[in-house]
């Protein structure tokens, strides 16, 4: 194995954000997105430091705000991309559990299903699956 192979678990990029109320967040993302909590771990004050999600068999790690070491809250310019078999329910679901549409779920031009969505803790996430009868 050379220095530069990913481990098979945590293949590609991981994203790690911060957000408003993280222990809030897991429990959202589970309803939402159907995540499973890998890992929480706590600093004295209740805060967590970390998070670890998996979401569509991939990991998303997130935080709660540390202004006192630099990581505070930014506002999302890009998003998260969920590449899923049934765009529609996982839409459903997560627009049911709370997440607010931004660009409504619908057959793209270049020939997927693709919607755009916020969580209540400000982080953009995509849906994109193909069209019925074209998966």
């Amino acid at each position: 194995m050379s220095n530069f192979e990913p481990r098979p678990d945590y293949a590609g990029v991981t994203a790690y954000v911060t957000v408003s109320n993280a222990r809030e967040a897991a429990g959202f993302y589970e309803r939402a997105l159907g995540a499973t909590i890998a890992d929480q771990r706590a600093t004295d004050d209740g805060r967590l430091m970390h998070c670890e999600a998996r979401i569509n068999g991939g990991p998303f790690m997130f935080n709660d705000p540390f202004p006192e070491h630099g990581m505070d809250v930014m506002p999302m310019a890009g998003s998260m991309t969920l590449i899923v078999v049934d765009a529609q329910a996982w839409w459903d679901r997560a627009i049911g559990a709370g997440m607010t549409s931004v660009v409504d779920l619908h057959d793209a031009f270049w020939g997927d299903k693709y919607g755009l969505m916020k969580d209540p803790f400000g982080v953009n996430w995509a849906i994109v699956g193909p069209q019925p009868g074209t998966g």
